[in-house]
């Protein structure tokens, strides 16, 4: 805590002004640009590597950048997830939502573990408030991947997108770079966009192709950033040899 008292002062005598003239800037009129879910992970810091700013985004950010299907609530939406989406996407109009995943994530490293049924008991899930909302929310991430597992990791998998109807094919770490708890991240990076896509509310926008989903990967060792890219059916890194056609994919798609 004394890091963090420090490091308010550092603030109130660095950026404490600039960011003020940046709230007074947006105050009247802001105009956030998409919602982002990723991990609560402390070395994910998506504002700095998106190089993003006050007004830019909505951020949420929970144990493995999960968005639970709506399936999961009867009556009523009462989690912090849902809310989020209807704050940003039918409050503020928001016309991009986007679900980023990364490498070594301890919640998918755990997820991974509870593929064993022990390690999964109910009674292990109510002493471990983690094991229990990666198993309620998490575990068709998981059965996905265990299928993929079986079929082959070269072989490709099929998610819904923005309407049931409409679905995409992903190859998931072809070149095989990645450790096996990270392509279950990708696998569950993707799912989101399943879950996303569950909400009643944001129906009508998705049908019309005015609300998109998208998926970006954050390698915590390289610091690269990967983006999902329908066209290629794959995680593609961003970077200077690929930044035109991304570019060219989001413009002909997602405007």
């Amino acid at each position: 805590m004394e890091r963090i008292l420090r490091g308010v002062m550092r603030y109130r005598h660095t950026t404490r002004e600039q960011m003020v003239q940046e709230f007074r800037k947006v105050r009247d009129n802001p105009q956030p640009k998409a919602v982002f879910f990723t991990c609560m992970d402390s070395r994910m810091i998506p504002t700095r590597f998106t190089e993003t700013h006050v007004g830019d985004m909505f951020v949420v950010r929970n144990a493995g950048n999960l968005v639970p299907h709506a399936e999961h609530f009867q009556d009523e939406y009462f989690s912090c997830e849902p809310a989020a989406l209807e704050l940003g996407c039918v409050v503020n109009n928001i016309k991009h939502i986007i679900v980023c995943g990364h490498s070594d994530c301890k919640a998918m490293n755990l997820l991974y573990k509870l593929k064993d049924p022990e390690f999964a008991s109910l009674d292990n899930r109510r002493i471990s408030p983690l094991r229990a909302w990666l198993c309620e929310h998490a575990n068709t991430s998981l059965a996905k991947f265990q299928n993929l597992k079986e079929i082959g990791l070269d072989k490709p998998l099929i998610f819904s997108s923005e309407t049931p109807l409409r679905k995409f094919v992903a190859y998931i770490d072809p070149e095989n770079n990645f450790a096996i708890e990270d392509k279950l991240s990708q696998v569950n990076t993707l799912q989101q966009i399943e879950n996303v896509a569950s909400y009643g509310f944001l129906k009508r926008r998705l049908e019309s192709h005015d609300l998109h989903i998208h998926a970006l990967w954050f390698d915590i060792y390289t610091g690269d950033i990967y983006f999902f890219s329908r066209n290629s059916k794959r995680f593609i890194a961003i970077d200077e040899s690929s930044i035109d056609r991304l570019l060219d994919e989001v413009r002909r798609y997602y405007s």
